[in-house]
C-alpha cells in the first residue's frame, strides 16, 4: 500500500470527514482544550462524557482498527445532540491530545466560562455545515 492516504482508502463510515483546513483547526483546538484541562481521551472517556451531558464536540480517528469500537460514538452524539467529526489520523489525534500513542476518539468537555468558547462555537459550526 503507498504510504500517502488517497481519498478512498479512508472507510466510507468515517463520516463526516474533516478536511485538511478543518482537521488543522481541530487538533488546533484539542492541543488548547488539553492545556485548559477541557478535554477527555480515549473512545471510553468520550462515551462517559456523552452520558453525563458535558462534552461540547467529538473528535474521532477514521484509521482506527477496526473502525467498529468507536462507531457507537456517533449514534450516541446523534442521540444527545452533540457535533461529531472524523479527522484521518489516530497518530495526528493523539499528538495534538499531547500523548505519545495514538488516540482514536476524543472529546472536548464543557467548562464554565471556558475561554476556549468562541473557537468551540466556530468549530461546532463548521462541524454542522459538514452534515447537511
Amino acid at each position: 500500500t503507498p504510504l500517502v492516504q488517497t481519498e478512498a482508502d479512508v472507510n466510507p463510515k468515517a463520516y463526516p470527514l474533516a478536511d485538511a483546513h478543518l482537521t488543522k483547526k481541530l487538533l488546533d483546538l484539542i492541543q488548547q482544550s488539553c492545556n485548559y484541562k477541557q478535554l477527555r481521551k480515549g473512545a471510553n472517556e468520550a462515551t462517559k462524557t456523552l452520558n453525563r451531558g458535558i462534552s461540547e464536540f467529538i473528535v474521532m480517528a477514521a484509521d482506527a482498527e477496526p473502525l467498529e469500537i468507536i462507531l457507537h460514538l456517533p449514534l450516541l452524539c446523534e442521540d444527545k445532540n452533540v457535533p461529531y467529526v472524523f479527522v484521518r489520523s489516530k497518530q495526528a489525534l493523539g499528538r495534538a491530545c499531547g500523548v505519545s500513542r495514538p488516540v482514536i476518539a476524543c472529546s472536548v468537555t464543557i467548562k464554565e466560562g471556558s475561554q476556549l468558547k468562541q473557537q468551540i462555537q466556530s468549530i461546532q459550526q463548521s462541524i454542522e455545515r459538514l452534515l447537511v
